[in-house]
């Protein structure tokens, strides 16, 4: 199942079009993404047996799969040649941070550059469907609605202010958070746990790694954080970037306006976005 956003609707994404949650459910299931979440089980009965898609849409009309979320985490170091290329320990726990959500932009969203030394970084992220707290590693996938791509876009002068990191903050300014472009269960996937990914600058290929790369995989990741924090429903983990990003490749390639990025994670979908001077 692919469940999108489409001019600010819940829906969902088939072959031939998409589905509007709210109408063809008879205003049973919200419009709300969110509040859709919320109730991820009757979407999922529903969409087991929904009518067929009622129109085509364009890329333009897709927003974040999740536009609201209530909480977002994200992961550092959590991808084996990542730390490798910046020289840096793996560490013995997940070290997870946070990102506002008011940074969660759209697939095909422009990012608003704040610098000039803002950086890429393609990830995974995994979409909660269901409050938790204490998820056993061998029931992790049981509280996942689905997965998705995401761009951690990273502001590096301000992340790497002495006298600590400020990773909050520098990955949070409003679009550094595009994701999409829609959320797909996991069931669809060939095997959830080696999933390809790509970031591309203007079709120039700059990560290119897979998933099985990650340190702490999707079940821990879940289970060490509700160990942590209640998850719920819509919750967003970004769970960190592989080789590739510009700090360690070439900080001369850092974002300028004008580019594209392409992030794509086959299986999952692609997104690009438009670089531009913030006003």
């Amino acid at each position: 199942m692919r469940f999108a956003t489409i001019n600010g609707r819940a829906a969902l994404v088939t072959d031939d079009g998409y589905v509007d949650l709210h109408d063809a459910s008879g205003g049973d299931l919200p419009s709300d993404a969110l509040a859709a979440l919320d109730r991820w089980e009757d979407v999922r009965t529903f969409a087991s047996s929904a009518p067929p898609a009622t129109g085509a849409f364009e890329t333009s009309q897709l927003g974040a799969p999740v536009p609201n979320p209530r909480q977002v985490f994200a992961l550092a170091a959590n991808y084996r040649d990542h730390a490798a290329e910046a020289g840096i320990d793996l560490p013995e726990q997940p070290y997870v941070f946070t990102k506002f959500p008011s940074c969660i932009a759209g697939p095909h969203d422009d990012v608003l550059l704040g610098g000039h030394r803002v950086d890429w970084e393609v990830e995974l992220v995994v979409v909660i469907g269901r409050r938790c707290k204490d998820v056993p590693l061998d029931q992790a996938w049981d509280v996942v609605a689905g997965l998705t791509v995401g761009q951690d876009i990273s502001d590096r002068k301000v992340q790497f202010r002495k006298p600590f990191p400020h990773l909050a903050v520098s990955k949070s300014f409003p679009t550094y958070g595009p994701t999409g472009p829609w959320i797909t269960t996991a069931d669809e996937l060939p095997d959830p746990a080696a999933l390809p990914l790509r970031c591309s600058i203007n079709d120039e290929l700059m990560q290119d790694s897979t998933t099985e790369q990650l340190y702490f995989d999707v079940p821990a990741l879940v289970a060490s954080i509700s160990s942590m924090v209640e998850l719920l429903p819509g919750d967003l983990i970004f769970t960190g970037t592989p080789a590739g990003v510009g700090s360690t490749r070439d900080p001369r390639l850092y974002l300028k306006p004008g580019d594209v990025i392409t992030s794509e994670i086959p299986g999952i979908g692609i997104m690009r976005n438009l670089c531009v001077e913030k006003g």
